[in-house]
């Protein structure tokens, strides 16, 4: 993460995965181990063999009759039905009982031999006072469960193949069970088939025994009804209706016949005070009109003549009008019995009909399911499946599993993951420092050395292992370190070195020491100072005995050249600590100990003081304040990220500014171990050439 909280730097992240590709390495190849014995030695071979069905969308008609089960179509939630069809349980338990796989150890755990204190054997204990067909019944269902999962069954893409897949440890049996899986399903739809039909020709035969009881029923009832009634046809019917029609149109002009003949009757009557030509004229004759006009002319007699010859159409009008209504009354008469006779005949005739239909229907009914009856009977013995074993699975030549290639290979990507995820996950973990790189990166300071491990047993072999060996990894380290700090401002280079660090046990002494060395190989004249007066170590370093240190100095009970001790080794001055009842910060911060500095700065070329850690008393910085340079060290894979942030803010706080960090005790095998050898082995190729 060098690029915000959020973003990844996929070369770094690279760059770790690559110094851990021996953790990742070995990971891969442990893997890889677990792999092969498993595929090798532990996995039991299985084999896997495939037979396959073809659903039938179109039947071949052996005679053309309706089937009572009709075939299957060809639509996608068919398939899928076929599909379950195949894995169902019913099926499943045909199978395990036509191959008696209850006795087959690989189906039924109980004949598997096993651990008698085993949680299986305790079951069986407990199952074993229970009812033995409900056990029975568990240990198949158990059979039938091993067997589902053992059998896969698909649709091939777009067709109406179904694929049956058997896995087991014998390539004779895996064969054996698609087989007979297929076999299975295929009678299992010609019994389904039988099955059905058988039930429809029971209850059809039910059926015509009820309809042809119905049939003889209604015929029964017509024939009696129509014996039993005068009923004419349905064609005489309509003849009464039309002479109904007839009468009523007969009654109708009666009416207007006689409303017209009593005006004709008024008309004669009324003839008061009418001459003999009025009269004949009203009475439109002719006769009479002779009459009138033989009465006009005086014709003797005429009178009596046309009064006689009046009244005898005035009595014929009369008589004419008792004849139509007694014609009205008649066809009166004629039209109401005409009708109750018609209102009688149809209600009759209706029944009529009714009950021809229902004998109709009865009979069609009857006709109809006879038929069916018979059809049925003849497609019980010509049932065909829907659907045809397209071709039969073989015993397979090779296990389909362990595929031990492909086992490898996935180990080796399984270990190479696991190996990666350790990697980063140590190195998200890491809270300490292990390469210069991090440290500049998270203190924002230079790192201006970097001291490896000095391979001695004890603190007073150190200064030993660098004066004979010089060209060492570790000498060449104190000389960089040399060269780096010396040259950090060259306009004024650094006289008055401290040296610091966040906790004890950081190296900071075993570098002052080997700094002051190397300064004196130039030729200069270097002291040495032991500032940490609390928790001397000098002493494990260096035999020096009886001699005052830097506080008598400052006491004035002693001189400085009689409390300094040349070491032919170091070729420098030392000047070690001494306790105080004094605590050491006030002591620092007097001006005695700024002019002794002072002194010092005059005597020497360059003066060293190795002060306790900054985190543990405040000596350092108070002593950093008289100083040109500071030197902060960090112990290679040990101090924490937080113990050096807080020892450089604890300086910042008191405004002083490191100089450079260095990075001691450096481990070249735990360099190696963590994946940076790259880095640092040409480093000690190059030192030991």
């Amino acid at each position: 993460m060098s690029r915000g909280a959020e973003e990844i730097d996929l070369g770094q992240l690279l760059g770790t995965l690559w110094r851990g590709k021996l953790w990742i390495a070995i990971a891969m190849a442990v893997a890889l181990l677990l792999g092969g014995y498993y595929a090798f030695v532990s996995a039991v071979p299985t084999y896997t063999s495939s037979a396959t069905v073809a659903l039938e969308s179109r039947q071949d008609q052996v005679v053309d009759i309706e089937s009572v089960v009709t075939g299957l179509g060809g639509d996608q939630s068919t398939i899928n039905t076929e599909v379950e069809v195949l894995r169902s349980r019913g099926l499943l338990e045909q199978v395990v009982e036509r191959l008696d796989l209850t006795n087959d150890p690989e189906f039924n755990a109980a004949l598997r031999e096993r651990s008698m204190f085993s949680l299986g054997a305790l079951l069986s204990v407990l199952r074993s006072g229970s009812d033995e067909e409900v056990a029975e019944r568990r240990a198949l269902d158990s059979v039938i469960d091993v067997l589902s999962d053992k059998v896969a069954i698909s649709n091939i893409r777009n067709s109406y193949v179904f694929r049956i897949t058997v896995t087991t440890e014998a390539p004779r049996k895996s064969a054996l069970i698609a087989n007979t899986v297929a076999e299975a399903y295929i009678r299992d739809q010609i019994s389904v088939k039988f099955e059905k039909t058988a039930q429809a020709t029971e209850w059809l035969s039910d059926q015509v025994s009820t309809l042809r009881l119905d049939l003889e029923n209604a015929e029964t009832e017509l024939k009696s009804f129509s014996s039993s009634t005068d009923l004419i046809s349905p064609e005489g019917l309509f003849a009464l209706n039309r002479q109904l029609k007839d009468l009523r149109d007969r009654k109708s002009n009666l009416t207007e016949a006689i409303a017209a003949q009593k005006a004709a009757v008024v008309n004669l009557e009324t003839v008061e005070g009418l001459s003999p030509e009025e009269k004949a004229q009203r009475a439109n004759d002719p006769s009479l009109a002779r009459l009138a006009e033989d009465i006009q002319n005086g014709v003797e007699g005429a009178a009596e003549s046309f009064e006689t010859q009046y009244a005898v159409l005035l009595t014929r009008a009369q008589q004419e009008v008792l004849r139509l209504e007694a014609q009205f009354e008649a066809v009166d008469t004629s039209i109401a019995e005409l009708t109750e006779r018609i209102e009688t005949q149809s209600s009759e005739l209706v029944r009529l009909q009714q009950l021809e239909r229902e004998a109709q229907a009865n009979g069609l009914i009857y006709e109809a399911f006879l038929s069916r009856l018979k059809e049925t009977t003849v497609q019980q013995g010509i049932q065909q499946a829907d659907s045809r074993i397209l071709s039969q699975a073989v015993v397979p030549l090779s296990p389909s599993a362990p595929k031990k290639s492909m086992i490898l290979a996935l180990s080796l990507i399984l270990g190479a993951m696991v190996g990666g995820a350790a990697v980063l996950i140590r190195e998200m973990s890491q809270n300490t420092y292990r390469v210069a790189e991090a440290l500049e990166r998270n203190t924002g300071l230079t790192v201006i050395g970097q001291i490896p491990t000095i391979p001695s047993r004890n603190r007073a072999n150190v200064l030993q292992y660098l004066t004979d060996k010089p060209n060492s990894a570790a000498a060449e380290a104190v000389r960089n370190l040399r060269t780096s700090l010396l040259l950090a401002n060259i306009d004024m280079p650094p006289r008055v070195i401290m040296s610091t660090s966040s906790i004890p046990g950081e190296g900071k002494t075993t570098q002052s020491i080997s700094l002051a060395q190397n300064l004196s190989g130039l030729g200069k004249k270097v002291l040495l100072v032991e500032g940490d007066i609390r928790r001397r170590v000098f002493s494990e370093y260096f035999d020096i005995h009886d001699k005052p240190g830097f506080l008598s100095v400052l006491a004035g009970e002693a001189s400085l050249q009689s409390a300094v001790t040349f070491n032919e080794q170091l070729q420098a001055d030392i000047l070690l600590g001494e306790t105080s009842k004094v605590n050491a910060a006030d002591l620092f911060s007097s001006d005695t100990f700024a002019q002794f500095l002072g002194t010092l700065r005059d005597a020497y070329d360059y003066v060293i003081i190795d002060t306790p850690p900054v985190l543990a008393v405040p000596d350092a910085r108070v002593i950093g304040q008289h100083v040109d340079a500071i030197l902060y060290t960090v112990k290679w894979d040990s101090t924490t990220h937080r113990q050096v942030n807080d020892g450089l803010k604890s300086l910042a706080n008191v405004n002083l500014k490191v100089t450079g960090l260095v990075l001691s005790q450096i481990d070249q095998r735990g360099m190696k171990r963590y994946g940076y050898g790259d880095s640092y082995g040409a480093y000690q190729a190059y030192y030991n050439s």
